[in-house]
């Protein structure tokens, strides 16, 4: 049985890497595995140590000063050294980069809420002043519905604006997800442990210190009651509600398991074999003339549940056969999905390692 060896590509204030760490360990009959801090002054030496077969990726969505070392840094890794990374160089950088978000989908022709960058505070003054209400005012980096302001009035829309460029920046929630399942187990074990501790409220503090001031990014307000969740990993495909409570959906953990339509995979699959995206999740709204309009995509999302859909009440993934998409039952989202990504990486290495065999056959003939 053939055998990789990865790089798990951390940084120093997100312990989410552990997740790709546990189903390498899930998978060490065939995986062996070193994990290398990717903020360090050595990841160059580091990530090149070893020959890597490939790089297991965990992009931050802390601060944007994060976000584009992580960008830059696999960039280099991946582009210029060629090793391959999982998720994709295009998925990483269009994750927690709202604005860049919004041109790539501009750029691709996909239908999504109309959404304006600026960068001049008499334009964005200008908009905020005249633009239909409510509207979206988003920051570029933040998940699970943080540094989202829904606008209701001309004033609020105003100094929304009035706050960025003046250096302030926009209001922004940070610290423990109080919605989040597990909380009282997750904050005990963080008291047992000091060090796991002592890293998360670091993390809080940098997330703190993340202001968005040179730029706004707002975003036409759809009324929605859910907005679908489809997630797509390799050739399985799933989705679910993400249900709205007071104006949001993201980072609410209400999910409704009903079975989805399967128009809604039609309209995944076209966008993510646009570019061979293979670990991601979009987040879709129906739109007042019924079409659907992508509000988010990303390469690494939480899953709260064991599930990411439920079919008839039972768990399982849709894939794609013969032009028509069968249901098939199973527990196929275990370990939050990341053994279904190591799985489907592990195949494309595989299928590569064929194809360059074949090249050397042919060329020693």
């Amino acid at each position: 049985m053939e055998k990789f060896l990865f790089a798990i590509l951390r940084t120093e204030f997100d312990d989410d890497y552990l997740k790709w760490e546990n189903v390498c360990r899930e998978r060490q009959d065939r995986v062996d595995w070193d994990v290398i801090d990717i903020t360090r002054t050595d990841w160059l030496e580091c990530a090149t140590a070893r020959p890597y077969d490939g790089l297991l990726a965990m992009p931050p969505g802390i601060t944007s000063a994060l976000k584009t070392m992580y960008d830059e840094r696999v960039y280099i890794l991946h582009t210029v050294l060629g090793l391959p990374v999982y998720p994709s160089m295009e998925e990483i950088q269009i994750y927690e980069n709202k604005k860049y978000l919004s041109y790539w989908l501009a750029a691709n022709g996909i239908p999504h809420p109309d959404t304006k960058v600026f960068y001049n505070r008499n334009e964005a003054l200008e908009f905020a002043a005249s633009t239909p209400l409510p509207v979206v005012g988003k920051m570029s980096v933040g998940a699970s519905g943080r540094g989202v302001s829904i606008l209701k009035t001309r004033e609020d829309a105003v100094q929304y604006v009035k706050d960025i460029f003046s250096g302030k920046g926009p209001a922004r929630s940070t610290g423990p997800n109080w919605k989040k399942k597990g909380l009282l187990k997750r904050a005990i074990r963080k008291l047992l442990k000091p060090a796991e501790l002592k890293g998360k409220l670091e993390q809080y503090r940098t997330q703190r210190s993340e202001l968005q001031r040179e730029f706004a990014i707002f975003q036409e307000f759809i009324p929605h009651d859910f907005e679908w969740r489809v997630v797509r990993i390799g050739d399985s495909f799933f989705a679910h509600k993400k249900i709205v409570r007071g104006d949001k959906a993201s980072g609410t953990l209400l999910k409704g398991y009903e079975n989805p339509p399967l128009e809604l995979f039609d309209f995944v699959k076209k966008i993510t074999d646009l570019k061979d995206f293979w670990s991601q999740s979009v987040d879709i709204f129906i739109g007042p003339d019924g079409r659907y309009l992508v509000n988010e995509m990303q390469c690494t999302f939480g899953q709260s549940d064991p599930y990411q859909m439920l079919v008839d009440g039972r768990p399982g993934r849709y894939r794609m056969q013969a032009g028509e998409w069968v249901f098939e039952p199973g527990d196929f989202n275990r370990f939050a999905s990341f053994l279904l990504r190591l799985d489907h990486f592990m195949e494309i290495l595989g299928e590569n390692r064929a194809i360059a065999a074949d090249h050397l056959a042919m060329a020693g003939k």
